[in-house]
C-alpha cells in the first residue's frame, strides 16, 4: 500500500479563520490544530488580499502540515468555505471547467487548486460555527488571523491580482 492509499491514522481536529483588514487589504490568517495532546498554532498573512482567499489559507496551512493520511475535523466560521466543500460547489467548479452558477471564472481556483489534494489525502469533514460568539478556538484563530493581518513585512499574495 502506498502512502497516499494508507488508510487515515490519526484523528486531527483544527479550527481556521482568516481576517481582512478592509477587503481587499491586508490580510491574515489562524489556526489551531489538536491532535491527542498536541495543540499546535499557526498563522500567517499577505500583503494585498481578500477575506476568503485567507478563510482558505488557514485551512491549507493547517492540512498540509499533516504528515501521515488523517481523518480531520475542520470548524471554520466561513460560509464560504464550509459551503464549498460540504454543498460540493467545488466538485460542481470542477466538472464545468471551474465556471460557477453565474458562468463566471471561479474565484481563487489557485487555492482551491491547492486544497484539493489534500482533501484527497485526508478525510476531512467540515463544519461551521457562527465567528465571533464566544467559540474558544474560533476566538483565537481570530485573534492569530488578526494580528498576522497587522503585521510589517507580509509578503505578496501572488495569486490575489490586486
Amino acid at each position: 500500500m502506498t502512502e497516499e492509499t494508507k488508510a487515515p491514522q490519526q484523528n486531527v481536529i483544527i479550527f481556521t479563520d482568516g481576517a481582512c483588514l478592509g477587503n481587499p487589504g491586508p490580510g491574515g490568517y489562524g489556526a489551531v490544530l489538536l491532535r491527542g495532546d498536541e495543540r499546535r498554532e499557526f498563522s500567517g498573512g499577505r500583503k494585498l488580499t481578500t477575506n476568503n482567499r485567507m478563510e482558505l489559507l488557514a485551512c491549507i496551512v493547517a492540512l498540509e502540515e499533516l504528515v501521515e493520511p488523517s481523518v480531520v475535523s475542520i470548524t471554520t466560521d466561513s460560509r464560504y468555505v464550509h459551503d464549498a466543500i460540504e454543498k460540493r460547489w467545488l466538485a460542481s467548479w470542477q466538472k464545468k471547467g471551474w465556471v460557477n452558477s453565474e458562468k463566471k471564472p471561479v474565484k481563487n481556483q489557485d487555492l482551491w487548486l491547492r486544497l484539493l489534494p489534500l482533501l484527497s489525502r485526508h478525510k476531512v469533514k467540515f463544519s461551521w460555527v457562527r465567528g465571533h460568539t464566544g467559540h474558544p478556538e474560533n476566538e483565537r484563530c481570530d485573534v492569530l488571523a488578526r494580528q498576522a493581518a497587522n503585521s510589517r513585512g507580509l509578503e505578496a499574495d501572488a495569486g490575489y491580482p490586486g
